[in-house]
């Protein structure tokens, strides 16, 4: 479901994590732990299916009366969270590739959703770690 209250992440430690600023969309609130993507014109929002994946937020940035990048998201690029991933079922799903459907929602199914990374480890029912890197972070 998407956000619409800030939800901060458990960001696994020791994880290497690659932070970065980017301008985000006009009227536009990214909250805090969303998955966020680019808008096609290189301004970052919640993610849509299909957008190119530039990260999670590491804080909100509330752009809702500014013009296009009146402000900049913070991102986290790369690292590992402990999220839920619906179709997650055990252990057998660590190393399946996990896509978000919205800023908040993440799916073992492709569909129409955005590739953001792969389940890393298994923790209970839908409960999982999942390694992510944001397209910019990947090396190519």
């Amino acid at each position: 479901m998407a956000l619409s209250v800030d939800t901060p992440r458990a960001y696994e430690a020791g994880y290497v994590q690659s932070k970065n600023e980017l301008p985000v969309k006009a009227s536009t609130k990214i909250y805090e732990g969303a998955f966020v993507g680019d808008d096609a014109s290189g301004y970052a929002r919640g993610l849509v299916a299909s957008d190119p994946f530039l990260g999670v937020a590491f804080r909100q940035a509330d752009n809702s009366a500014g013009l296009a990048a009146a402000l900049n998201v913070r991102l986290i690029e790369r690292g590992a969270i402990e999220v839920d991933v619906t179709g997650v079922t055990g252990p057998g799903d660590v190393d399946e590739t996990i896509y978000a459907l919205d800023d908040g929602t993440l799916t073992i199914a492709s569909g129409s959703g955005t590739a953001i990374g792969k389940v890393k480890r298994h923790v209970s029912g839908t409960k999982c770690v999942v390694a992510f890197e944001a397209l910019s972070a990947r090396s190519l």
